[in-house]
């Protein structure tokens, strides 16, 4: 029973990382955005992204930093609005109530006041550690 519960939350886990590295990243382009996977580009790819770059007129690379300044700010903003794909949310409700410190850690992305407080939670008391967790993911930041 044990060794399953074991085998279940280690595959939980696995499958919430993979699904984290399949993040997409906005990439403003000269005509409209594209997405992009996450993962690192070939060397070549980014030799001819910086080439390009380098010959555009100073008009023109002002306004593309600007557009991904904006793309920021406003993925920033959803992140904050809580505006995030519903699979992550789901994912992280699960790990919620398996491993409450955990799930609070990927929704936050850093180890703050509300990933000790979970922490402290769980380990007094189980219970109240998982609401608290699940607050913090469902609730409006």
């Amino acid at each position: 029973m044990k060794r399953s519960f074991l085998l279940f939350a280690f595959l939980l886990l696995a499958s919430a990382i993979n699904f984290s590295s399949h993040a997409a990243l906005i990439v403003p382009s000269s005509s409209s955005s594209a997405i992009v996977p996450a993962s690192e580009p070939d060397s070549a790819t980014v030799k001819a992204a910086i080439e390009e770059f380098r010959s555009l007129s100073k008009k023109e690379r002002r306004a593309r930093i600007k557009e991904v300044r904006s793309a920021l700010k406003a993925f920033k903003r959803d992140k904050k609005a809580g505006r995030e794909a519903s699979d992550n949310t789901v994912l992280l409700c699960i790990l919620a109530v398996l491993l409450p410190p955990l799930a609070v850690y990927l929704h936050e992305g850093e180890v703050n006041n509300r990933f000790w407080i979970s922490l402290l939670l769980t380990l007094l008391f189980w219970l109240p550690g998982i609401i608290y967790a699940l607050i913090i993911i469902l609730g409006d930041n």
